[in-house]
C-alpha cells in the first residue's frame, strides 16, 4: 500500500484577494457574508393559500416547490408556504406540474 502525503495548505492569497482553491459563493468581494432574510418577518405578511401571486414566486417553472436556501425564508414560514402551495394544488389554483 502505498502512503500518500498530502499536500500543506497554501495561506497565501491570491491577486484577487481569495485563497486559491475556495469558491466565491456567499461571499462579497469585501469578503463579508450575505444572510438571506425572511421577507415574511421582515414585511409581516400573512401567507394563505388563496393568494395565488405570492405562491407562484417561491415556485419554479416547472412547479416544484423552491427550497428555503433559496428563497431565504425561515423554517417556520417555508412549512407554512409549502402547506399553501399544497392545498392550493388541490384545489386546482396552481398546477402540480408544468403543461407538457
Amino acid at each position: 500500500m502505498a502512503i500518500i502525503k498530502k499536500q500543506p495548505f497554501n495561506k497565501e492569497k491570491a491577486p484577487d484577494g481569495r485563497r486559491p482553491g475556495r469558491p466565491g459563493g456567499k461571499f462579497r468581494k469585501d469578503g463579508m457574508l450575505r444572510k438571506k432574510v425572511c421577507r415574511f418577518c421582515t414585511d409581516k405578511l400573512e401567507i394563505d393559500y388563496k393568494n395565488i401571486s405570492l405562491l407562484r414566486s417561491y415556485t419554479a417553472e416547472s412547479g416544484k416547490i423552491l427550497p428555503a436556501r433559496a428563497t431565504g425564508a425561515c423554517m417556520r414560514h417555508q412549512k407554512a408556504l409549502v402547506k399553501a402551495i399544497k392545498r392550493a394544488r388541490i384545489l386546482a389554483m396552481l398546477p402540480f406540474s408544468a403543461n407538457q
